[in-house]
């Protein structure tokens, strides 16, 4: 009996470090993509913005407004290939 309860342990012990494992993968990977987006807003707001004020001009808005469509594009990439990284490592 004391050799089942061995097993047992061992087997479950073996489950949650591959759950911890891929759970912390997980975040890991979200921790990147906030910090490339944090990185991302840094780039279009040293790029765009010269002066703070009230309003806009149209020229830092279209830079923004730019910008914002490239920030999504490449967030949607990364999470694209986030879901198959995913995908990939749950079939193996």
């Amino acid at each position: 009996m004391t050799d089942f309860g061995d097993s047992f342990s061992t087997s479950t012990d073996n489950k949650g470090d591959k759950e911890l494992q891929e759970f912390l993968l997980v975040e890991k990977q979200k921790a990147q993509f906030n910090a490339q987006i944090h990185e991302f807003n840094d780039f279009c707001w040293d790029k765009c913005v010269d002066k703070t004020g009230n309003k806009l001009d149209s020229k830092t808005e279209t830079c923004l407004t730019n910008c914002v469509d490239r920030f999504i594009d490449v967030s949607l990439l990364i999470t694209n290939r986030f879901a198959q990284l995913l995908q990939k490592s749950a079939g193996a």
